[in-house]
């Protein structure tokens, strides 16, 4: 496949995202319209007069038709306008601006960290494949990667926070915290994720490799005696590159589901935790705002997954002479 190719593909995986994300707006504002109770009701409370309750209903325009209030609420939704929050009654792009950035920081400093400690590890358990380094690390990252969030996060909170005392439980994120408070406070949150996605990264890195080092052409270069860190390093990583990449994005979109996890045991401050506490308060215009956006991670990082995969894919790349040995 030659480079048009390669811009076909990404121009149709475009067009799929963008389809894709409209289907899932439809499916998000379908999902709150059928949550049982009115939501009028629920925000006034119980002793509310039905007066009040139907001016409420005409202030949020719970009585036009659904399709109509789906269409205005798309359009606000494209223009960054998600409404009004009905429990502050303010701006819901004003609630999400600092969380998506205490959620971004914390998914950034994870991968990080995360994404070359687990490909170095990877690396060297395929290259010592079936030794002593391989076989034990491979039984601790399968024990790591069947581990939930949830149990890891809260072991490392009783021995690190309860037990000895080091770190807080909790994650407070203040406006003028310092580097070395931020730090602390992220320690926990951020090892709790590291250590998942560490471990699944580098399970699927050491089998990509693996894969490719039982190849003809690899097996060509050890007879002709080529050492073996540049074999990995000139033959094997090269074509490994399209499906690490892959396995990294896929991993990084693992995060928005993990971050959910985490940042309710540590009652982060992110936009996790903020779509939980607007969901038990019924705050229906931030619950669409934060499921779309988290949606829409997860499905941009797919996208990239896949264009990465694609671009390099060595039968995308233009033809060229064989690379000596």
């Amino acid at each position: 496949m030659g480079s048009q190719g390669v811009v076909n593909f990404i121009i149709w995986r475009l067009f799929a995202t963008l389809l894709l994300l409209f289907i899932v707006s439809l499916l998000v504002f379908w999902a709150c319209e059928i949550l049982p109770g009115d939501v009028a009701q629920v925000a006034l409370g119980q002793y509310a007069t039905p007066e009040n309750v139907q001016a409420l209903r005409l202030e949020m325009g719970l009585n036009e038709p659904a399709a109509q209030r789906y269409l205005h609420w798309l359009a606000g939704a494209v223009q960054g306008d998600w409404g009004r929050s009905m429990v502050t009654k303010s701006p819901v792009s004003a609630l999400l601006s600092e969380r998506v950035a205490n959620t971004a920081l914390l998914a950034g400093i994870t991968t990080v960290i995360a994404v070359p400690l687990a490909i170095l590890l990877g690396v060297a358990m395929a290259m010592w494949n079936g030794r002593a380094l391989d076989r034990g690390a491979s039984v601790v990252i399968l024990a790591l990667s069947a581990t939930p969030e949830f149990l890891l996060a809260t072991l490392l909170v009783l021995l690190f926070a309860v037990n000895l005392g080091w770190l807080p439980a909790v994650a407070y994120l203040s406006t003028g915290s310092g580097i070395g408070q931020t730090a602390r406070a992220l320690l926990l949150p951020t090892a709790s994720l590291v250590v998942v996605v560490t471990a699944q990264i580098a399970r699927m890195t050491r089998a990509i490799l693996g894969n490719i080092l039982t190849q003809p052409y690899i097996e060509m270069a050890i007879l002709k005696g080529v050492p073996d860190r540049r074999i990995v390093a000139r033959h094997a990583l090269r074509n490994a590159v399209g499906p690490i990449a892959n396995v990294v994005a896929l991993n990084t979109a693992y995060l928005v589901s993990g971050i959910v996890v985490v940042e309710t045991i540590f009652a982060y401050p992110g936009l996790a935790r903020l779509m939980i506490d607007s969901v038990q308060s019924r705050d229906l215009p931030v619950v669409q705002a934060c499921a779309m956006i988290f949606c829409a991670t997860y499905v941009l990082l797919i996208l990239l997954a896949d264009v990465m995969a694609r671009v390099f894919d060595p039968r995308s790349l233009p033809q060229r002479p064989m690379d000596t040995i």
